[in-house]
């Protein structure tokens, strides 16, 4: 069953290391087995959202989205973040 790595920027509070995350984590992410499927700011917010960063991954299984965020590869892209990011970062089982 697919699922999908939901990354929700509470606040980003250094560009820099943002960016330096951003060129690890991508390359990371995608040869885990993740497929980008949205990121960026959201174009309409309702209910009790908030014009905040957003990022959906679609991977295979929860248990390859767990092993690509658990990896050497993406452990070493959040190092590179630092505290430069407040996230919320899930993983949720698809719909079939």
């Amino acid at each position: 069953m697919t699922a999908y790595w939901i990354s929700i920027y509470q606040e980003i509070t250094d560009e820099a290391k943002l960016a330096a995350y951003a060129e690890l984590a991508g390359p990371a992410i995608t040869a885990a087995g993740g497929r980008f499927i949205a990121r960026g700011m959201p174009a309409q917010v309702y209910e009790a959202g908030r014009e905040t960063r957003s990022v959906l991954v679609e991977f295979p299984s929860v248990e390859v989205a767990r092993e690509a965020h658990d990896s050497p590869a993406y452990q070493e892209a959040l190092a590179a973040l630092d505290g430069g990011a407040v996230r919320d970062l899930r993983i949720v089982p698809g719909v079939e």
